[in-house]
């Protein structure tokens, strides 16, 4: 669940009133600037069509859509505070057009300055108030917030707009959850679960709120749902394995972990959960291999160098264990954790 990002093109017309402001010769050489800016786009070359649109502003510096094309290309190149830039300007030129307000909301909520896309996506709704992409990126940004009260609000007003609207489900579950309040998620999810059978996001939310309320039993059978439909989502494999691992099943949690390190080579959850299980389960040299390789992906989380140091150790590798200690004390210390720093000074 995301904002939508706009779909402007890098298409700048001159507009009725530039006849006034620019002499034929004028008029000409923009005319061949946006030719020439739109031929750039449509080849993908961006930062060219990017200078060219500039050349343009300087020619005509009272055309809206100019400047909002420069806001397209910046924004299209990841330079999302010159896009701002660009769109606040187009804004200035054009204070009525709801897209540029949209497009500046969705670049502030790129650069994390959320309050100032709230802000630019109310303009955008009040100049156009049935646009139901503003209203969820409103709830979305809410969501980043914190700021829940609001969420209700845009919820109801998505589906009076658009009653099967599937996202507007997964921001008000969102926030139900996120506030703690497990029994009201799961009751808002069991039925939207009803309205909408083939929404994993939707059964994924509901697992996880069934096991906030300590229902393992329930939340395990939605994610048996999942794993029939979804076998290669690795999400669901790495939650089950959590719900294995809590219920002390060894086996079928390292075989969910090392599915789920299948997956998604590079999780680091999934290679800690391996490692703990192989551990418990004294299957040492393998958990040594894992503990490695979860530190190769999470280089300042001292968790893996203690745990490696320790079996280390326990094997008489000194020397290894030693500089795995060491590394472990070091990250616990920069983080302040000083009841672990004292830990480790004690296997030491």
């Amino acid at each position: 669940m995301g904002l939508i990002p706009l779909e402007l093109t890098a298409e700048a017309q001159t507009s009725s009133t530039v006849a006034t402001r620019l002499n034929p010769q004028q008029k000409q050489q923009l005319y061949n600037l946006l030719q020439q800016g739109k031929q750039y786009v449509t080849v993908g070359d961006l930062n060219n069509a990017l200078s060219i649109y500039r050349q343009a502003a300087t020619l005509d510096n009272g055309n809206p859509k100019i400047f909002s094309s420069i806001g397209y290309l910046y924004a299209s190149l990841g330079d999302y505070q010159a896009a701002a830039n660009a769109y606040q300007q187009a804004i200035t030129l054009a204070p009525d057009n709801s897209d540029f307000h949209t497009a500046l909301g969705y670049t502030f909520a790129q650069i994390g300055d959320n309050s100032n896309a709230i802000n630019a996506y109310e303009r955008a709704i009040a100049l156009q108030p049935k646009n139901v992409d503003n209203l969820i990126a409103l709830g979305v940004l809410s969501l980043r917030k914190g700021e829940y009260s609001q969420i209700e609000n845009y919820y109801q007003k998505i589906l009076t707009l658009d009653s099967n609207n599937q996202t507007a489900y997964d921001i008000m579950a969102t926030a139900l959850y996120q506030q703690n309040k497990n029994s009201e998620a799961i009751a808002f999810l069991e039925n939207a679960i009803v309205k909408f059978p083939k929404n994993n996001d939707l059964r994924l939310k509901l697992a996880t709120a069934y096991f906030k309320e300590q229902k393992s039993a329930e939340g395990l059978a939605q994610l048996k749902i999942l794993e029939s439909s979804e076998p290669n989502n690795a999400k669901v494999i790495l939650k089950m394995a959590m719900v294995y691992e809590q219920q002390k099943d060894w086996d079928n949690a390292l075989k969910a972990y090392q599915e789920a390190s299948i997956l998604d080579n590079k999780s680091i959850q999934a290679y800690g959960g391996t490692a703990r299980i192989l551990e418990q389960k004294q299957d040492y040299f393998r958990a040594i291999v894992a503990y490695r390789r979860f530190i190769e992906l999470a280089p300042l989380n001292p968790y893996g160098y203690h745990r490696l140091g320790l079996l280390l150790k326990e094997r008489g590798r000194k020397p290894e264990a030693k500089e795995m200690l060491e590394k472990a004390k070091n990250i616990y210390q920069q983080q302040g954790k000083l009841e672990s720093v004292a830990q480790v000074q004690k296997e030491l």
